[in-house]
């Protein structure tokens, strides 16, 4: 097999920055719990409050609405399961989510559905992926008052599409329901502002944008608690405790500034590349469908992210043949019990489950160059030819 030569699975983790991988190297080798009082433990306790101050201003909220996780996940089941607990104190037993949500998401509201009968809408999307706002409207104006938690992300991971946060939360806000988003694929691609957006919680997570794997955050306003996930030392606002991870929380920190110092830039230049990449796979292969809403302009759409499904192919094939090549992309799709499934996203959008299955996601990041697209395009026409001539040689009785 071939070593990966194009990375193209930034979506899934990108490489660290170096100034990220400096950072880490600084304050790993330093001793001092950032809870201790001690003169080292005041100077741990320093760079994690510096740190989130840079964090909080780069994303638009304030020092004390950062509240360190482990991870997006971690995060996403703290304002998912943290606001459906709280709710229900208050007598509100009912999530809204869209239906394109990461697994993050979902799976928790699945845990409180069969665990502690709360109630779910599952709002669908259109075409492009783009929740349906008013079928959006009808589900919180059923009952607002049982409403604990509307949850939508601001950009989907798989297609890329952006979904109106503003209206979102313009409705919830009519009838005081906490709104969180799930902006891990967005932060550092996208102009993100906590404040302007009038969320309630947001999750962001380190690795996605050039930092390291193990932390992120949840953006809490600060007059809101939702019920803690784990108790202990009462760190994180009584929100998430645990030590404080020093090392990795100004790693994430060096991250953030980098990827949002360089955004605009970076931006258009993954937009070259993807719109390169989009022309290359339709010359190809000119029935592969381009997934999201690929004529949009980056504010709609994440410039990193090129979503394909490639009809009569099998993607779990597609992807072993690339990564032979040394091409390294996702899948799109889960595998249950060695049976292929097509991923819940492009069923979401409308794909019948064989073309749903064929679907690949190829996702550029900072690290990444025209260099990439060639082996891609290099290597696909011969991949996809084998694996629609696999998939009929399964299928031809």
């Amino acid at each position: 097999m071939t070593e990966t030569q194009a990375y193209l699975d930034h979506a899934a983790t990108t490489p660290m920055v170096p100034e990220a991988m400096a950072a880490y190297a600084e304050h790993a080798g330093r001793m001092g719990n950032a809870s201790s009082l001690h003169a080292a433990g005041r100077a741990s306790r320093r760079v994690v409050e510096e740190s989130r101050e840079l964090i909080a201003e780069r994303f638009g909220a304030a020092a004390g609405e950062v509240v360190f996780t482990s991870g997006g996940t971690e995060a996403n089941n703290l304002a998912v399961k943290g606001f459906a607990w709280r709710g229900r104190e208050l007598g509100r037993d009912h999530l809204v989510v869209s239906a394109i949500e990461h697994h993050a998401v979902l799976d928790p509201v699945d845990w409180l559905l069969d665990h502690e009968s709360a109630e779910v809408s599952m709002i669908g999307v259109d075409r492009a992926g783009r929740i349906d706002l008013d079928a959006y409207r009808r589900a919180v104006a059923a009952d607002p008052a049982s409403v604990a938690l509307v949850s939508v992300m601001w950009a989907n991971n798989e297609v890329g599409t952006v979904q109106p946060i503003a209206e979102i939360v313009a409705v919830a806000a009519e009838h005081g329901i906490p709104v969180h988003s799930d902006a891990v694929q967005a932060a550092g691609h996208l102009p993100l502002d906590f404040a302007a957006s009038g969320l309630d919680a947001m999750t962001i997570t380190a690795h996605k944008l050039g930092g390291p794997i193990g932390v992120g955050a949840l953006l809490l306003r600060r007059e809101l608690e939702p019920t803690p996930l784990m108790h202990g030392g009462g760190q994180e606002r009584r929100v998430r405790s645990g030590t404080i991870a020093t090392p990795l929380i100004a790693a994430f920190a060096a991250a953030v500034d980098v990827a949002t110092a360089n955004r605009d830039k970076t931006t258009a230049r993954l937009e070259r590349l993807r719109a390169r990449l989009v022309k290359g796979v339709r010359a190809a292969d000119p029935t592969a469908l381009v997934n999201g809403d690929p004529e949009a302009g980056p504010e709609h759409r994440l410039a990193h992210i090129a979503h394909f499904s490639f009809p009569g192919c099998e993607a779990e094939t597609l992807l072993v043949m690339l990564d032979a090549e040394g091409v390294a992309c996702s899948a799109g799709s889960a595998c249950a019990a060695g049976v292929p499934q097509a991923s819940h996203v492009p069923l979401a959008i409308g794909l019948d489950a064989p073309t749903a299955r064929g679907s690949l996601r190829f996702s550029f990041g900072h690290s990444s160059t025209e260099a990439d697209v060639d082996a891609v395009l290099a290597a696909l026409p011969a991949a996809v030819e084998r694996s629609r001539a696999a998939s009929f040689v399964r299928t031809t009785p």
